[in-house]
């Protein structure tokens, strides 16, 4: 396969200034400290840190959004409002209900832009050599292993609740950029980039396991036509198609055969995104001639100010009434929001600090043992995937509601202890060069 084509490939440009390309954002590569060099003070004032704050802004402010719709169900769910909302979500529009439009369908878009962005950290970012993923791959593997032995550990025995294993393994990079955000420049940039790898990775884990774990029947004639339709995608790239159209009209006929073959919809998202030509030209980003480049910069915005709020506001929604310590407590809510707190912050951060003291990965460049700390306590925030997951592992209302419970509970303490501990950690000065 072609450089144009292949899925993995050398990392090489950089962002063009104020553009977001998505939930995650590209490292600064060695081209562009050897560029910056070179060029004049002002270009040097624009590229490339000038469009990684850029970047974080918008993210963080697409996380702050999250937080708020999901601020927002809650209200509603516990309000005079209560009765309508339920039962909005569960109205029946053709073959689906409005719950299961916005988990199989909207999603499958966000899974598109996750796929795409995974595709372009591989190819043209800075995921670009296993040098470069070594770090968060070694951090967000603990951080997908100890959570789950974690909930297995509390939850397992009990009949039935072992499917919901995979509920902690997942960071939501939106809302954890939405904390680090209110923090200023007490969080080092270097922090938010490691977040936003290992959410990188993380995705990559839980879309193998919502493929693997969370199917239950399969097809036959319907994964054949996935399979035919994808080919042709596979086809127009080779070819050298560069229009957009014919990839998106494929992409939605492969999301209906997956959703009809018992595969879960939302892997459609992410095989099409493996599907669409990126081409990486060093110095020369988001070039005209790149689709993957033109689709991610045109979807971002509606996933993260439109789908991933709707999404929350739709999951995000328990009524609390009749809950008390007992509930709380059950081994389900206990599970789940036990392996975030705890099981993120202890599998990240012993597997990073392992990998460095081993000599395998690189320690994040300006930041304190005490702030990566922080930054490992951040990836319990689970919110978006895990209720995604949650809602793959149960039906029935009930543990779903638990499973929102512990995610929730979770991803708040998370946020909490996270803020506070990089809140009061020493300002970290690296010793000068």
């Amino acid at each position: 396969m072609d450089r144009e084509s292949a899925l993995v490939g050398p990392p090489a440009e950089r962002n063009p200034p104020g553009v977001s390309l998505g939930l995650h954002s590209p490292a600064i590569t060695h081209f562009d400290c050897l560029r910056s060099r070179v060029q004049p003070a002002m270009m040097r004032a624009t590229k490339p840190m000038s469009v990684l704050r850029s970047f974080l802004r918008s993210e963080a402010s697409g996380g702050i959004l999250l937080m708020l719709a999901a601020a927002l169900a809650m209200m509603v769910a516990n309000g005079p409002w209560a009765a309508a909302y339920f039962h909005t979500l569960h109205m029946t529009i053709g073959p689906l209900s409005l719950l299961h439009w916005i988990n199989d369908g909207l999603m499958a878009l966000f899974f598109l832009l996750v796929g795409l962005e995974i595709k372009r950290e591989f190819v043209d970012g800075h995921l670009g050599s296993w040098t470069d993923r070594a770090l968060p791959m070694i951090a967000a593997a603990g951080g997908m292993i100890v959570p789950a032995i974690i909930y297995l550990a509390i939850a397992g025995t009990t009949p039935g609740l072992a499917r919901g294993w995979a509920i902690p393994a997942a960071t939501d990079i939106a809302f954890a950029i939405g904390v680090m955000a209110l923090l200023g420049k007490r969080a080092p940039t270097s922090l938010k980039l490691f977040l936003t790898t290992v959410a990188i990775v993380d995705d990559m884990g839980a879309v193998a396991i919502i493929a693997i774990a969370y199917t239950a029947q399969i097809k036959g004639v319907a994964l054949l036509a996935a399979g035919i339709v994808a080919s042709l995608m596979y086809l127009l790239n080779r070819v050298g198609v560069k229009v957009l159209w014919p990839y998106l009209l494929l992409t939605l006929l492969l999301w209906l055969a997956v959703l009809w073959s018992g595969v879960h919809a939302t892997i459609a998202g992410v095989l099409a995104a493996t599907l669409i030509p990126i081409r990486p030209r060093p110095g020369s980003p988001d070039h005209v001639s790149s689709p993957l480049h033109r689709l991610e910069h045109g979807l971002h915005p509606w996933v993260a100010y439109g789908i991933i709020p709707v999404f929350g506001f739709a999951n995000a929604g328990v009524a609390f009434a009749g809950i008390g310590a007992e509930q709380l407590l059950a081994p389900l809510p206990l599970g789940v929001a036990a392996g975030l707190f705890i099981g993120k912050q202890i599998g990240v951060y012993s597997s990073l600090w392992l990998s460095i003291r081993l000599g395998i990965a690189i320690k994040p460049r300006g930041a304190s043992w005490i702030q990566i700390y922080g930054a490992c306590i951040l990836c319990g925030i689970g919110f978006t995937m895990s209720l995604f997951i949650g809602g793959l592992a149960f039906s029935d209302a009930l543990l779903v509601d638990e499973v929102k419970i512990g995610v929730l509970g979770g991803s708040i303490l998370s946020a909490l202890a996270g803020f506070a501990v990089l809140r009061f950690a020493p300002h970290h000065r690296p010793a000068a060069a």
